[in-house]
């Protein structure tokens, strides 16, 4: 450790350098590099966190710039693990990243949370925080929850020394058709970067044992009236007996709802002749061991700088292999043009050969 570089915190009062080798030694994953994701990344890494996670296979698109700000323009179209986790080397070489180009799903979060001691949870959705919730509470992890809507954010801690957990907060599966998404009602670009630095500042009082964590309390920010407020929240023991992870997790994630065509109907489609341009984004090397006819190669990492070379005058099929690059793919093309016909390939390649 170099003690110069965190000599502002080892001399904090009741820190010292016992508390900043707790933060050597800690490990905490990011479930998310969004608007939360990336700010409390930044200030953990800069804080001495030694391990750190990094989970989410979303890309960059133009319209996330104004609240991820660690992001540029011209890497728009790149994967958010790969380049934040380069920026953030840079920032501190001290620090060891763990990266997983993946969302977290019901089959890897075990595995991928059993390895860490606290969890952010800065994704976007109430899907990926009740799996976040359910597998923190099998392994017995705390996690630290943040959302934001509009000009509002939210903070707690849950799971913590048998306190609330999220589903103390919601006690049910919610009806995602009616929660209104970032499309819907829009956020203002600085409060996600708010809520993820006091996630931040959430872990390391927990890593380090200083201050009382936000647990049994919800913090609501209201950022129009600069009111800060807490709100008691009960344990309710019934919530903590979970067995096992649920067989599935809805996973419907703002910003990212593209039309989906299956096999049979592109099938269909191809039958009928019907024209349509295909946009395979796979890798060049991918591309070359394996392809459909007529389709065009233009690799994830490439799209937003070569879509001219798209016809959207036809409807526009994105293919992969599995199925999620091209969802990427599709949202970044809708997302500069809404009326664009655009679909993603459900299941990818491996659906239809």
């Amino acid at each position: 450790m170099n003690e110069s570089r965190y000599s502002k915190q080892i001399i904090l009062k009741g820190f010292g350098l016992p508390a900043q080798q707790l933060l050597q030694d800690s490990k905490v994953l990011i479930v998310g590099l969004g608007g939360l994701g990336t700010p409390c990344a930044q200030y953990l890494n800069g804080a001495g966190v030694g391990t750190i996670g990094l989970i989410d296979a979303d890309i960059i698109s133009l319209s996330n710039l104004p609240r991820q700000t660690l992001f540029d323009e011209a890497e728009v179209g790149l994967f958010k693990v790969d380049i934040l986790s380069k920026k953030l080397a840079k920032q501190n070489p001290g620090t060891h990243f763990i990266c997983y180009n993946e969302f977290l799903t019901a089959v890897n979060a075990l595995a991928i949370i059993s390895g860490y001691d606290i969890v952010v949870d800065a994704s976007d959705n109430f899907a990926t925080r009740y799996l976040v919730n359910d597998s923190c509470l099998l392994l017995n992890k705390p996690f630290i929850y943040g959302a934001v809507h509009e000009f509002e954010g939210q903070l707690s801690v849950l799971n913590f020394k048998a306190g609330p957990t999220y589903r103390c907060l919601f006690p049910g599966n919610a009806e995602i058709s009616n929660i209104p998404d970032c499309n819907d009602n829009g956020i203002i670009g600085v409060l996600p970067a708010l809520i993820g630095n006091y996630q931040a500042i959430e872990a390391i009082k927990i890593i380090t044992g200083i201050g009382e964590p936000l647990s049994g309390y919800l913090l609501i920010i209201d950022t129009l009236t600069q009111s800060h407020f807490k709100i008691a929240v009960s344990t309710n023991p019934e919530n903590r007996k979970i067995h096992q992870l649920l067989e599935s997790y809805l996973t419907p994630v703002c910003n990212r709802d593209v039309p989906l065509i299956d096999a049979a109907t592109f099938k269909n489609w191809q039958q009928q002749k019907k024209q349509m341009q295909l946009i395979d984004v796979r890798t060049v090397e991918e591309f070359t061991n394996q392809c459909l006819p007529k389709a065009k190669n233009i690799p994830l990492t490439e799209l937003y700088t070569r879509q001219s070379e798209i016809n959207f005058k036809l409807p526009v099929i994105t293919i992969c292999q599995t199925g999620v690059r091209s969802n990427s793919a599709a949202l970044l093309l809708k997302t500069e043009d809404d009326q664009r016909q655009v679909f993603s390939l459900l299941g990818g390649l491996q659906s239809i050969l």
